[in-house]
């Protein structure tokens, strides 16, 4: 039995202890001055982001507590600092980024690809191309839980406006793994890469690729966390469909820039988010396209929204559900963002926000898209072609 002296909110000044029984791990026992007998905790303690350890009172002392403390105790927190994992029924799995090296690796990545789009063998990425791939100098990254492949991403050398680039193809985690922000640390691996490439001089300044903007999750990733822009819509840009369930309501995605090296990126990777100014700013606007209470697109007037300096665009929350409970809506939600965001770009302007709101059970998100260039608003996505580091 071990023993740890903590402090206990909203609990007198007497000293209170705490004893783990290292051999049942679930057993945690509380006992203060003058309490008699130690009484059984309600619940395991639990860990926060910090470390720390927290376990409920509400239940600890009993009835006949003869000092009165039990009202005190209701809603205490017990901090345990030292001692906390013998109190973890399942510790998180650690899990490794690296780049794929093995051919075993690479054999992973198949059944990854399967399991989270299940994808035909027709839409699988050739072993051999995946091993060509890499041996030409793309970007193979894999999240690891011991041996296992649980997630990866692939990312090319390309060109665009004749500027060197790495283009980011596929992103993908087994669902169990999903809670663990491996996406955002895949990518950061993918930022680390890209910046230590470069080929006479010329280096890389600027990641891109593609996602559906439906997705609110992804969207929220992307600009909220990482920092990207957008001045790009791909209509149908896998064609109308692909063998996967997941690609059957159109393959429409924004192409989005993510310049590695910028300021707004740096700020983003740094926790520095600027989501009261969003929110002030979407306060003032009638959405382009609103969620309505029954959970139906409703579009506002183009011409008028075209004319404003800034544009909102809102999105459901989980349309991989709708999609589920009904797949018209969900293609009508596709056709009118669709129609929104290829005019509003058509227009000047540019995405460059996304802020996930609630409002009601499935509440929308929100993106909001500026007029003008988007290299005014990101300075160094104008730098030409040939920069040096």
């Amino acid at each position: 039995m071990a023993r740890f002296h903590v402090q206990l909110s909203h609990f007198p000044k007497d000293p209170v202890v705490v004893q783990f029984d290292l051999s049942s791990r679930a057993s945690v026992l509380c006992e203060a001055r003058d309490l008699g007998e130690p009484r059984e905790l309600s619940r395991a303690a639990r860990q926060n982001n910090r470390g720390v350890w927290l376990a409920s009172l509400s239940n600890c002392i009993t009835t006949e507590d003869p000092t009165g403390w039990r009202e005190h105790c209701i809603s205490g927190i017990v901090r345990l600092v030292a001692g906390a994992q013998m109190l973890e029924t399942k510790s998180k799995p650690l899990i490794a980024i690296r780049d794929l090296e093995s051919f075993d690796d690479f054999q992973q990545v198949e059944a990854v690809e399967k399991e989270v789009w299940g994808l035909a063998d027709l839409d699988i990425t050739p072993l051999t191309l995946a091993i060509a791939t890499k041996e030409a100098g793309s970007i193979w990254l894999g999240a690891f839980d011991g041996d296992k492949l649980v997630g990866f991403a692939f990312a090319f050398l390309g060109i665009e406006r004749g500027q060197l680039i790495v283009h980011s193809h596929m992103l993908a985690v087994l669902e169990p793994y999903r809670n663990l922000d491996l996406a955002y640390k895949l990518k950061l691996a993918q930022r680390e890469r890209a910046l230590g490439m470069r080929s006479n001089g010329v280096c890389v300044q600027e990641l891109t690729w593609t996602f559906d903007p439906l997705q609110s999750r992804n969207a929220h990733l992307n600009f909220s966390k990482l920092g990207v822009v957008s001045d790009s819509y791909k209509v149908d840009f896998y064609g109308p469909e692909t063998s996967s369930l997941l690609h059957r309501n159109r393959t429409d995605r924004l192409w989005v820039k993510w310049p590695i090296a910028s300021r707004r990126v740096q700020q983003r990777l740094q926790g520095k988010t600027n989501r009261a100014e969003i929110l002030d700013a979407l306060s003032t606007l009638t959405p382009l396209i609103q969620f309505n209470g029954d959970g139906t697109p409703v579009g506002a007037d183009l011409g008028a929204a075209v004319q404003r300096q800034r544009i909102a665009i809102e999105i459901p929350s989980d349309i991989a559900q709708v999609e589920r409970k009904d797949p018209a809506l969900a293609l009508e939600w596709r056709l009118q963002t669709r129609c929104a965001f290829t005019e509003a770009l058509k227009a000047g302007f540019f995405v460059v926000e996304f802020c996930r709101m609630i409002r009601g059970q499935q509440g929308p998100g929100v993106y909001l898209l500026e007029k003008g260039a988007v290299e005014e608003y990101v300075p160094e996505l104008s730098r030409k072609a040939g920069g040096t580091r």
